[in-house]
């Protein structure tokens, strides 16, 4: 399965995505548990998940072939002071 890596965890990883293995049939909540020593538990609770570009719960089975992406929380926007003027 490919896992892509998104905002912080490209840096964290040190790349984009990587291919790994899980047996077929395991859960996203199981996958979570092989990343679980890889990032600080901090990171998980708010941590989203897509399984082929669609948000997914830890009950959802992956297949072999499927795209995981790892969604870190994004914080963003403009500085308060560079929206000012702005209506």
């Amino acid at each position: 399965m490919r896992v892509l890596y998104f905002g912080v965890l490209k840096e964290l990883f040190a790349c984009p995505s990587e291919d790994i293995e899980v047996e077929n049939g395991c859960s996203v909540g199981e996958l979570r548990k092989v990343f679980h020593g890889r990032m600080p538990e901090r990171a998980w609770k708010s941590m989203a998940i897509a399984v082929n570009q669609e948000y997914a719960g830890d009950e959802v089975l992956l297949h072999d072939g499927d795209e995981i992406a790892l969604l870190p929380p994004v914080s963003g926007g403009a500085p308060s002071h560079a929206r000012r003027g702005r209506r």
